[in-house]
């Protein structure tokens, strides 16, 4: 009886959520040619770029529940072209990151004025991301490089450009600094891209989003050695209205085993000694799904090496741990008896996360 009335309640939830939304997807795709979303994610290569501001008060509100916009400004060079700059807007965001304890640097968000990006790199931007150096400058290649990993697979992924910021404090108070960063597409922009709607609903079911979607994700997060994530408390997931269908799009990896961040610890629920081990959180889908899914991974394989094989910017050690690493995840999906008993085995009830709401 409880599973009827489960299962009842997650049919009406999905037609809630498709009948809120679909009508809107329709006129997202029809427009979708027209959409136009800028230069900045359309180009890999590195950006150099200054940011100043204040940075006493702006550090200081990493304590701040709800830290406020200080002013900035951003500037940089073009080529053949005078050196932009442009007045924003910039405050800390984030959780684990944010905190002092933590990181030794917070992450930002950059409000950037449309009125003011025009004929500038960033011009049809607003709110974006930057994830910046942590602890460790090494990290920010690493997962960087995890977004690109994910958009080997599908387009339903963040876009990520990597950059190279110089820190300057407005005060003089605070010594210039350049570090590695990289900006994230905003979840507003991927949408468009993706001809898609923002659902920002909390408790929508994994077994409410579109299959091949959902396993893609979960395999991947798997791959990654990423346990940091959940569908129904939006937990370092983004979900989208397509087509009638729900898509989820994940973020956020620096707490998975590939990115090998020294602060990173797994849930203790999930009793794993690290993040390194691999724990699939995923749904039992059919086999013609996970198929599907595997034959994706296989057909991206080279391409995901390159990333790592081909990067001068990481260490030899790291390159290797990782290859052997991404083996593991190979051998795995190509053994039989390991696919039956990793990802559609049922014997063991999901894991709830305190913390996660």
């Amino acid at each position: 009886m409880n599973h009827k009335i489960i299962l009842c309640f997650g049919l009406l939830l999905y037609m809630s959520i498709s009948s809120g939304i679909g009508q809107e997807v329709v006129t997202q795709d029809s427009t979708k040619k027209k959409t136009k979303l800028g230069p900045l994610f359309k180009k890999d290569e590195l950006l150099r770029f200054t940011l100043t501001t204040h940075f006493k008060p702006l550090l200081r509100d990493r304590s701040n529940k709800k830290p406020p916009y200080r002013w900035a400004k951003i500037s940089y060079d073009r080529k053949k072209k005078s050196r932009v700059a442009m007045k924003i807007r910039v405050k800390v965001r984030g959780n684990f990151r944010r905190a002092t304890a933590n990181c030794t640097f917070p992450p930002l968000l950059l409000n950037i004025p449309n009125k003011k990006d025009k004929n500038t790199i960033f011009e049809r931007q607003n709110l974006l991301k930057l994830v910046t150096h942590c602890q460790n400058e090494e990290y920010i290649i690493q997962e960087y490089l995890v977004y690109q990993m994910f958009n080997l697979l599908t387009e339903h992924s963040f876009q990520a450009r990597l950059a190279q910021v110089t820190y300057e404090d407005s005060a003089g108070k605070r010594a210039t600094e350049t570090r590695p960063a990289f900006l994230l597409e905003n979840e507003t922009f991927l949408a468009k891209r993706i001809g898609a709607t923002n659902i920002y609903r909390k408790q929508v079911p994994a077994y409410l989003i579109d299959s091949v979607n959902m396993a893609t994700v979960a395999v991947f997060e798997y791959m990654i050695g990423n346990t940091d994530w959940s569908v129904p408390f939006l937990h370092n997931i983004k979900l989208f209205s397509k087509n009638d269908r729900i898509i989820a799009v994940p973020y956020d990896f620096d707490h998975s085993g590939i990115v090998e961040a020294k602060y990173a610890r797994p849930a203790e629920e999930l009793n794993l000694e690290s993040v390194r081990q691999r724990l699939y959180r995923g749904l039992t889908y059919s086999p013609a799904v996970f198929q599907e899914v595997f034959d994706n991974f296989r057909r991206a394989k080279p391409a995901i090496y390159a990333l790592y094989e081909e990067n001068p910017q990481l260490k030899e050690g790291y390159v290797k741990r990782t290859v052997k690493y991404l083996d593991a995840f190979y051998k795995t999906i190509d053994d039989p008896k390991s696919l039956k008993s990793i990802f559609t085995s049922t014997a063991s009830p999901p894991v709830v996360i305190k913390g996660l709401n």
